[in-house]
């Protein structure tokens, strides 16, 4: 579904990401793991087309979305990129870190924004009153201001307005990042729930542990260059995985 070849990024002089290669099948759940500044996070708004790619192109369902070039946004055909909007287009949806809800709008407002590349009113309608199903806890609150809530509780808002641009592909930053215990917990098991709808999933989470207990392959990132991959599995009896993102052996 996603094939990612040879891909690098630059901040000035500094290398984001480094020649990262990485694939995910239709219906898989993929997390990629790895400390603070890894370039985890660099990954998914380079796959978003959110920020200029140095080399290396990205293909999705067959299809060339992004290919570095001198020129970023031009039509793909002619030697460039999908807009970010584009790709959104095509069933890839980011949901970033730290959730970046619009705090003064209200949980509706913010949901509605989810789905703004389409114009049906009444299929968005449906779409709003299944995504409330999946989150009960906001839909009773549908007209309060998104900064009211707990972190929890807007994140379940930033997930919801994810689904409401009906992703093929959801791409998820840090969805446990900052959150009690049970309300991490709660927030992996609507995201499980999610993929087992048919949503295929890719995440970067920093908490190793719960990532390779509910995705089944899985990338280690350092330093901007994957330096592991397998299934989840294979990482929860490799060495060095314990010895340094799981806390022990």
């Amino acid at each position: 579904m996603l094939e990612i070849n040879n891909l690098s990024v630059h901040y000035g002089r500094a290398i984001a990401l480094a020649s990262v290669n990485i694939q995910v099948m239709e219906g898989e759940f993929v997390a990629v793991i790895g400390p603070n500044g890894a370039g985890k996070t660099t990954l998914l708004r380079a796959i978003s087309g959110l920020i200029e790619l140095e080399k290396g192109k990205v293909i999705y369902n067959d299809e060339l979305i992004l290919e570095a070039t001198k020129s970023q946004f031009k039509k793909v055909g002619r030697g460039g990129s999908l807009r970010p909007n584009e790709i959104v287009k095509r069933g890839i949806v980011h949901c970033p870190e730290r959730r970046r809800l619009f705090h003064d709008l209200t949980v509706e407002e913010n949901l509605i924004l989810g789905a703004y590349t389409f114009k049906d009113d009444e299929q968005v309608e449906k779409d709003l009153q299944e995504v409330l199903e999946l989150f009960p806890d906001i839909a009773e609150r549908l007209d309060e201001k998104a900064g009211n809530f707990s972190g929890g509780q807007q994140q379940m808002i930033a997930i919801a307005r994810s689904l409401m641009s009906r992703p093929k592909l959801l791409m998820l930053d840090e969805p446990s990042l900052g959150l009690a215990p049970i309300i991490k917990a709660d927030i992996i098991d609507k995201i499980c729930e999610i993929q087992k709808q048919g949503t295929t999933i890719l995440m970067i989470e920093q908490d190793a542990s719960i990532a390779l207990h509910v995705s089944e392959r899985a990338y280690l990132l350092e330093d901007g260059t994957i330096i592991r991959s397998g299934t989840c599995e294979e990482f929860i009896e490799d060495d060095y995985i314990i010895e340094s993102y799981l806390g022990f052996g």
